[in-house]
């Protein structure tokens, strides 16, 4: 027995020896500079995207600028490699959005209703009624043997694996459903669980008399809103701009208008520093003779010493200070519905207000009546969905953001790899070989229905160009990241342009729509729309950062590569 005990030990002492100093360990790397080693990472496709390889390409109007607009002078630009969606954003994807925050929402309200029995002590165990419904830390405090509620660390997650139940489908469970009268009229005690569930789900309901089209029920959808955290780092006026416009204040204070420093500060900047300064003490002698005044400088005790770091900046200028340029803006989820009739005028389109964005009819068409910022948090909300679900895997690294494409890669991506073309196709036409139109758009005057569609198809209609992305052109307009400057390219970057002023509310929406003729659907046409503002013609994709060595288009014509850098998703 002593001698098992011994080679166990023995066999600890070597794993921790062998352990010690891993990776950058001396030993190990015997003095080599070997790098700190990670996980493998390899690049999945997210699902329902394709990869778009990078490269450059002649941005811009490759043809006439009929309307004379000029605003797309013709540019050589590069961009990197990025997944793009292969359709707009569809009604059901931005359903499951829409679900996840109201379903978010009605948790945080239900653990509000209940955190009183938490802290007063009538929930005490997992047996007790309205224990489901409490925040995640609070259950875990509960189910601590010897816990005290007084030692709750406030932290409000919600626990999304309850279940919830009311009318129609739920974020985790879409075929949930829920007796009218059990929420409108529930016949139980006002203080019991049914009750007060009951009571908190009314909140976010209208009541029988508001109801428009006699609806079963109605979401007081102004009540659901999804806080995206905006961070303003590199715009003209962010973070990184407003650091070095106060840094030159700084400095500027320091020289002379002949470019020398003042009298009475001495440079001690050091080579690969901070810029360092010693502010000396001014001092002041009467001259005997002529009496006048002397000034002088001398370094002792209270003289200074200034580096001009960034916590510097911060201290001197509030206003630098990084938390000013990290915003939780909220922002309302519900695609507004009213704008199938706000849009038209005189024109009968009720259907399409009270069924486009509900009805399974319309599951797969293009989701319309979203603001840019509604779009933002979309991706924002896609992000950390995704990456939720990677840390629950050990091998698995954290993805990088979903965002609204830039207009470069937006352009690079609706010509399919054609240089100069006008359309997503080619062109010059908008009809094929056999007379069809290529895309959904208003070819006539008036007549809206000559390329088969009327309003909005599905989203994948038509032939997709050739990076595999359908409806680059038509169908819907699509929000893009960049602000709209007209003079844009006289001044943006050659190497992945994108310029995004946050106090320019103007943002570009490209590709054209069902509602639009031929020339907003050119690959090179520009067009805006405020931030603020919904549209029945304006939807969105999104993209995805690609990661590691860039794929060209002309790598991507190895076999090899092309089918390791469109690894599928895990998804069936």
């Amino acid at each position: 027995m002593d001698k098992m005990k011994k080679i166990l030990q023995i066999f600890i002492i070597a794993i921790l020896a062998f352990s010690c100093g891993s990776n950058g360990g001396l030993k190990k790397s015997k003095g080599e500079l070997v790098g700190v080693k990670g996980k493998k990472y390899y690049a999945e496709k997210p699902f329902g995207m394709v990869l778009v390889p990078g490269g450059s390409f002649i941005m811009g109007k490759s043809d006439d600028d009929m309307p004379s607009i000029q605003d797309a002078p013709t540019k050589t630009v590069t961009v990197r490699s990025f997944y793009m969606d292969e359709t707009e954003i569809t009604n059901a994807e931005y359903r499951q959005f829409v679900r996840w925050v109201r379903d978010s929402v009605i948790r945080t309200a239900l653990a509000e209703e209940f955190q009183i029995d938490f802290e007063n002590g009538t929930i005490k165990s997992s047996e007790d009624p309205g224990y489901e419904y409490l925040y995640l830390s609070q259950k875990q405090l509960l189910d601590t043997e010897g816990a005290d509620v007084k030692d709750w660390n406030e932290n409000k997650n919600l626990d999304d694996k309850v279940e919830l139940n009311y009318f129609g489908p739920t974020y985790n469970n879409p075929k949930s459903s829920y007796s009218k009268d059990s929420i409108l009229k529930n016949p139980n005690p006002v203080n019991s669980l049914s009750a007060r569930y009951a009571k908190v789900i009314r909140e976010f309901l209208f009541e029988e008399d508001e109801i428009f089209n006699d609806m079963t029920f109605a979401w007081k959808v102004n009540m659901f809103t999804y806080k995206n955290k905006y961070t303003n780092l590199s715009g003209p006026r962010g973070y990184l701009a407003r650091m070095d416009e106060h840094r030159r204040i700084e400095l500027n204070q320091l020289y002379a208008t002949n470019g020398n420093l003042r009298e009475g500060i001495i440079d001690l900047t050091e080579a690969g520093g901070y810029p360092t300064f010693r502010l000396l003490t001014q001092t002041q002698t009467i001259n005997s003779i002529t009496g006048d005044t002397l000034i002088g400088y001398r370094d002792d005790e209270n003289s200074i010493t200034i580096e001009i770091s960034d916590e510097y900046i911060h201290d001197a200028y509030p206003v630098t200070q990084r938390k000013n340029y990290i915003k939780d803006i909220p922002v309302r989820i519900y695609p507004d519905t009213t704008v199938w009739i706000r849009d038209f005028n005189y024109s009968y389109n009720e259907p399409m207000h009270n069924d486009y964005f509900w009805h399974d009819a319309y599951n797969d068409y293009p989701v319309v009546g979203v603001t840019w910022h509604q779009a933002k948090s979309f991706c924002e909300w896609r992000t950390m969905t995704k990456n939720n679900y990677q840390k629950t895997k050990k091998k698995k690294s954290l993805v990088p953001e979903f965002r609204l494409p830039t207009e470069a890669e937006w352009e690079f991506a609706a010509r399919g790899g054609l240089q100069g073309a006008m359309y997503p196709w080619g062109g010059p036409y908008t009809k094929n070989d056999r007379g069809c139109f290529m895309a959904n758009f208003k070819p006539m005057r008036g007549d809206y229905s000559v390329d088969q569609a009327l309003y909005t198809v599905e989203a994948n209609a038509y032939d997709p160009n050739g990076y595999n992305l359908f409806n680059m052109a038509g169908n819907v307009s699509e929000w893009i990241d960049s602000s709209y400057e007209p003079e844009a390219y006289e001044f943006s970057s050659t190497i992945n342009p994108n310029v995004n002023d946050e106090e320019n509310e103007l943002k570009v929406v490209r590709g054209g729509s069902w509602k639009d003729v031929k020339y907003f659907l050119q690959v090179s046409s520009r067009d805006y729309e405020n931030a603020d503002q919904a549209r029945s013609y304006i939807g969105f994709r999104t993209v995805h950062d690609y990661l590691g060595a860039d794929m060209t288009a002309n790598a991507m014509t190895n076999a090899s590569i092309r089918k390791q850098n469109n690894r599928r998703s895990s998804i069936k």
